[in-house]
């Protein structure tokens, strides 16, 4: 049992296993902002362009005690009719894609940054051209091959 204790404890410390436990609750604030994103910003936009609610675009499968025609979605539930909400899902296929496209142009400039940030170093060594190995660029013999090298 201690040696299970033992085993568990370098597994839940190694650098991975936080790495990972951060980068979920990093993902799950930064969720909130893009759903925000959409929600708040993206959505009530798209809601000027189109006309109507689109949750309330249903089918009556079955009518419920009170006869239709059914004047919205919550009329029909209501009355215990049996829909096939296409509105609905039809607002969360458009939720997704916007949520999606949000994020794209969200990691694009976050890989924007970051590429900013990563110059590549300079060379610190440069290949022998007798043996190939990398020896120190002020080096001005092998030390593998011992040959003379060309000063850089």
């Amino acid at each position: 049992m201690k040696k299970m204790l033992e085993e568990f404890r370098t597994f839940a410390l190694k650098g991975s296993v936080i790495d990972l436990a951060i980068g979920v609750i990093i993902g799950g604030a930064f969720s909130k902002i893009v759903g925000s994103l959409v929600t708040d910003i993206i959505m009530p936009l798209i809601a000027l362009l189109r006309s109507g609610n689109f949750g309330d675009v249903f089918i009556v499968l079955r009518e419920g005690s009170a006869p239709g025609p059914y004047a919205s979605l919550v009329a029909a539930t209501e009355a215990g009719a049996v829909t096939m909400n296409i509105g609905v899902f039809l607002d969360a296929v458009i939720m997704f894609l916007l949520i999606a496209i949000a994020l794209f142009f969200v990691v694009k400039g976050i890989n924007a940054l970051r590429k900013k940030e990563e110059a590549p170093a300079a060379p610190a060594t440069k290949p022998c051209p007798f043996c190939l190995s990398d020896v120190p660029l002020a080096a001005t013999r092998c030390p593998n091959c011992t040959s003379q090298l060309e000063a850089a």
